[in-house]
């Protein structure tokens, strides 16, 4: 192989090397445990995890809302990230939806759950990490980390949870009357149902 063939191929090579290096923005504001906004100005919510409500609209700061802000703006603040997209790049308040990750490869869905500071938040189609992440939600669960050293046992007689949207219901809430005999899924606890990747409905609150 001549001389000039060879640089033309590695000129290729660093070319084709260029267009597959991964692109990180810095983090510019970090709203609360799920949500940041980039020096970009995108704002970025975090998939397949949910983090307490901070008070927004003059509501009361759920449980370990402001420790979850806390921790998540000490991981994220003024860094560099960056974001892996699943089967939707962005909501409908047109928000992109991302797996974020720190320069030393850490995901940052991750490292929240793992520590209590959010819970597991199915959105099909984007699974791609729901057993990653649903692993890191069960120890925290075992260790009573953050949202987990409250107790989830407050009791109904038990939960129904719909199989395709993931989300678990008081047996007396109007969504959980509408779910499907092939999609219920019975709970003796709230438990149970964080412990198997089921995320609370916003409108009976269980």
């Amino acid at each position: 192989m001549s001389r000039k063939n060879l640089l033309e191929i590695l000129f290729i090579g660093f070319i084709c090397l260029s267009f597959t290096q991964a692109t990180y923005n810095r983090v510019k504001f970090v709203y609360d445990g799920d949500t940041i906004l980039l020096e970009t100005g995108e704002k970025v919510r975090y998939l397949g995890i949910d983090a307490p409500e901070m008070d927004y609209q003059g509501r009361k700061s759920e449980f370990m809302a402001v420790a979850s802000r806390d921790y998540h703006s000490r991981l994220v603040d003024n860094k560099r990230v960056r974001l892996e997209f699943d089967q939707e790049k962005r909501d409908h308040h047109g928000r992109l939806l991302a797996y974020v990750f720190l320069e030393g490869g850490e995901m940052v869905n991750a490292l929240l759950l793992r520590q209590g500071f959010a819970h597991v938040l199915v959105k099909r189609p984007n699974l791609k990490y729901f057993s990653v992440l649903l692993n890191e939600q069960r120890l925290a669960m075992k260790e009573k980390r953050g949202v987990w050293s409250q107790a989830t046992h407050r009791m109904e007689r038990c939960y129904f949870g719909n199989g395709n949207s993931y989300r678990f219901h008081r047996p007396g809430c109007a969504f959980a009357k509408q779910i499907r005999a092939h999609n219920l899924v019975k709970f003796e606890s709230r438990h149970k149902a964080f412990w198997e990747g089921f995320s609370p409905c916003k409108r009976c609150r269980p």
